[in-house]
């Protein structure tokens, strides 16, 4: 039975994690510097950006975790080190400062930044607090948090979340933290995030797991049409929860599964209420496609639309706005078969049937729209296989957060 419970990454067996402000940001109250160990060396794996121009931390973590191994995280916010001609250097020397201040090899740390592209990263102020970074560290739901909130941008809220369940008679708990609020596109999702377990599994089973789980969760997340340069998801898996190691497709890697989409779509849907201006969360749920393909190109084009979003904004239910976005998916579907309703809190209102628009009161509809979540119904009638995909409102603030992100 899975249980959502306290503790971030702190909950799963083993690890432990700090934030605190080193002086990348101007600003002393936000903290920018985060660390996240295990007490042994673990499984590891990681999903990255799409992106051809990718972070330097992204290089250097993929060396890393070549052999399927690493043992700690270091991740910094308001600098993404990327474009940067020294880049590598910085996010090796960081992973070094991790060694010298825990005793966790250089070379089994996972490196990741968030913030302004093309500004050089200095070391000095990641150098000169390090050792209290390390020193804080801590095994509980409030370091988990201090971590959290060390990774944040233009983030207004932590994420974070954590999940218990049964392997073999064991029990098991995963835990996540993540950011990310702009440059969020699907493939992957512009964020960090980084999940930590007591699970026994190999790495392949927890590659697989992972590269499987983010086209279904990450990879259905949008709130501006941009993908990020550093986005990063990795897992640690530390084998402490002393569950039969998972090495096949059995019943115990269908439970993990389910346990790790849990977590990730929990964050997909915190990511998507917190973007950047948002007022709104959306959720679009396809069903009804001729295959699981088809039924993510609808989801995710009716979320990734600049008018839907635009609507949601307004309160302003004009289905053929999604209409329009299924119709240029790219999915085979019939236009004339489609239904399309509006759901929230205030009430159910469906809009259009077989590919017809329906009368419906506009008081109604605006009750309905102006809820904080909405959600999308499409029902293509075309065949059995279904997707969900998450976004938000486009709003006047959006623009005013990113006409001046970097000054």
């Amino acid at each position: 039975m899975l249980e959502f419970v306290a503790g971030g990454v702190c909950a799963p067996k083993g690890f432990a994690a700090n934030g605190v402000h080193c002086g990348i940001r101007k600003n002393k109250v936000k903290k920018d510097l985060a660390l996240i160990t295990s007490d042994v060396r673990c499984a590891a794996a990681c999903v990255y950006t799409q992106n051809l121009v990718k972070g330097a931390p992204i290089l250097v973590t993929k060396e890393h975790v070549k052999d399927g191994y690493a043992q700690a995280v270091v991740v910094n916010s308001g600098n993404a080190n990327t474009c940067n001609a020294n880049g590598v250097q910085i996010a090796e020397e960081m992973c070094a400062l991790v060694e010298k201040y825990t005793g966790i090899k250089q070379e089994d740390v996972i490196v990741a930044s968030t913030g302004v592209i093309g500004m050089e990263l200095k070391i000095d102020p990641i150098a000169g607090g390090m050792e209290e970074l390390a020193k804080g560290l801590a095994s509980d739901e409030k370091h988990s948090s201090s971590a959290a909130e060390a990774i944040m941008t233009t983030d207004t809220v932590k994420k974070e979340a954590a999940v218990s369940f049964t392997l073999g008679g064991k029990e098991v708990r995963m835990g996540v933290i993540c950011k990310g609020v702009g440059m969020i596109c699907p493939n992957m999702a512009t964020m960090l995030m980084f999940i930590t377990t007591d699970a026994a599994i190999t790495p392949q089973m927890l590659q697989k797991a992972i590269s499987d789980d983010v086209k279904d969760s990450l990879n259905m997340l949008s709130v501006d049409r941009d993908t990020s340069t550093n986005d990063t998801l990795s897992i640690l898996a530390s084998g402490l929860a002393g569950n039969a190691l998972i090495d096949a497709e059995n019943e115990d890697y269908r439970t993990f599964c389910e346990a790790l989409h849990a977590l990730t779509t929990e964050m997909c849907r915190k990511l998507a209420a917190d973007g950047e201006g948002a007022t709104r969360l959306i959720e679009c749920r396809v069903k009804g496609a001729k295959t699981k393909e088809d039924a993510r190109l609808a989801a995710k084009a009716v979320v990734n639309s600049n008018l839907v979003k635009a609507m949601i904004f307004g309160a302003d239910a004009n289905g053929g706005r999604v209409m329009c976005a299924l119709g240029y998916a790219g999915a085979d579907l019939d236009p004339m078969k489609i239904d399309v309703a509006f759901r929230s809190e205030a009430g159910y209102l469906p809009a259009y049937r077989e590919g017809s628009a329906l009368p419906f009161s506009e008081d109604f509809a605006k009750r309905v729209l102006s809820e904080k979540e909405i959600g999308i119904e499409v029902d293509l009638n075309g065949g059995e296989f279904s997707a969900t995909a998450w976004g938000c409102d486009l709003t006047y603030d959006y623009v005013k957060i990113n006409g001046d992100y970097r000054t």
